[in-house]
């Protein structure tokens, strides 16, 4: 679904990704680890083209879309949820979840598995999206981006901040949305654990390069926590 080829990028003088090459498959949940610094976030800002590579290529179901603009991303599929969620405070939760909805044409209902999914979205409907909690407000990113039905689903650090009861409803929503096969996920985490319960491949980063990866089943006798741990 999502092809990286040996892709670099530059801050200033700083060669901050090196020569990347990964693909994301259809169905399966692809994690992506590394400590803070390493380019994760760059990496996924680049996916999404809010920073353009310096060089290399990203293609999308087939189709090129190294240069695309970051609305023609969407458009074409891929949804993203940032690290820190990013949500509108001042929108409610519904008018949160009608934005995920823009690209669709005409005057799409929001999806009702996103509640399956998130029940206490429902029950906050028209409560503003400031005033929910950490975790709340997490789901609700997640619901946005699903509400556009996307075929791949990208992931920054979700559980960064976020209680465990929460974490678990995010763990089963993950594995509910890969299993059904309709889209690819690509998960950025620290939290190994998490990591390792969803991964089905996985990709270790450090110093901007790919040193690692392999069958999410593999992680701990490959020594992944260890690596993590360093």
């Amino acid at each position: 679904m999502l092809k990286i080829e040996n892709l670099n990028q530059y801050y200033g003088g700083s060669h901050i990704l090196r020569g990347l090459s990964f693909e994301v498959e259809m169905g399966k949940v692809t994690t992506l680890l590394g400590r803070n610094g390493v380019g994760k976030t760059t990496l996924l800002k680049t996916l999404m083209g809010l920073v353009k590579s310096k060089s290399g290529g990203i293609s999308f179901a087939g189709r090129d879309i190294t240069h695309a603009a970051p609305h023609d991303r969407v458009k074409a599929g891929i949804a993203y949820v940032p690290q820190g969620r990013e949500i509108f405070p001042r929108l409610t939760v519904q008018e949160n979840l009608l934005m995920g909805l823009a690209t669709c044409p005409g005057r799409a209902p929001i999806p009702e598995r996103i509640f399956e999914m998130f029940p206490v979205l429902k029950q906050m409907l028209h409560r503003r999206g400031g005033d929910l909690s950490g975790g709340q407000q997490q789901q609700l990113a997640i619901g946005r981006a699903l509400a556009m039905g996307p075929k791949l689903l990208i992931l920054d650090e979700p559980t960064e901040g976020i209680q465990p009861s929460i974490i678990k409803d995010i763990e089963r929503a993950i594995r509910l949305l890969a299993s059904t096969g309709e889209m690819a996920i690509l998960l950025v985490e620290q939290y190994y654990d998490f990591a390792e319960s969803l991964a089905d491949q996985y990709l270790l980063m450090e110093r901007g390069e790919i040193i690692m990866q392999g069958n999410g089943k593999n992680m701990q006798n490959d020594g992944v926590r260890e690596r993590l741990s360093v």
